[in-house]
């Protein structure tokens, strides 16, 4: 892999300090900045041209969510967020879905946890922590839909294969890639066309609305 440009953004220096410090043992990530506000973010981000921005949520001036929300909308940036929080309200998990956040990674996650999402993002997939995962399941599994929409079959234009199926019920059980392969004695390139096919058959943008979806339907 090539290598992986990190900003780090997060109010706290400790915080910032203790990232980039578990980051730069690695020969393929670079920390080529940081920020203390979600504007100093949007600034960093557009003159840094980073990879993956590791983003706090809480902070002065402008908070995460915002940040994350322009930082995804402007087309001449190609920057995967990360979000990095104590998650403590679901609000702010549900607020940076929509914003275009492409993980979620708790700040008590041990350091390979940290090096390994940095990485899973980079490549252009999404991460969730299974923590995080059960909570965006729980609430859009019961939300507006209703009971008879969980039960509904999804129309496909393309039926799942079944090591597809395979494939996104591990995903449905907040499995990595790596993990799938694992579990299915498969590659992890394998894998990944996998989850390719499986979200284009669903039309889902992302693994979280591809578990959301398998859920409501009864797919996992």
């Amino acid at each position: 892999m090539s290598d992986i440009r990190v900003l780090l953004v997060d109010d706290h220096a400790m915080m910032r300090a203790g990232f980039r410090t578990i980051l730069s043992l690695e020969d393929d990530i670079t920390v080529v900045g940081e920020a203390a506000t979600g504007l100093e973010a949007v600034a960093a981000a557009s003159a840094l041209r980073p990879a993956v921005i590791c983003m706090d949520v809480q902070m002065p001036d402008m908070d995460g969510l915002e940040a994350t929300r322009r930082i995804v909308a402007d087309p001449t940036l190609d920057a995967a967020v990360l979000i990095v929080t104590t998650f403590d309200r679901d609000d702010y998990l549900f607020a940076a879905l929509s914003a275009g956040a492409s993980g979620f990674l708790l700040k008590n996650a041990g350091p390979e946890e940290l090096v390994s999402a940095v990485r899973v993002v980079a490549g252009g997939d999404a991460l969730l922590a299974p923590e995080v995962t059960r909570r965006v399941i729980a609430r859009f599994a019961s939300s507006d839909a209703g009971p008879r929409a969980v039960a509904a079959p999804l129309a496909l234009a393309e039926p799942l294969t079944e090591r597809e199926s395979e494939v996104l019920r591990s995903m449905a059980e907040a499995l990595s890639n790596a993990e799938i392969a694992a579990r299915l004695y498969i590659g992890e390139a394998t894998v990944k066309t996998h989850v390719s096919n499986v979200l284009q058959k669903l039309g889902a943008r992302d693994r979280v609305q591809a578990v959301v979806l398998a859920h409501r339907h009864g797919l996992a």
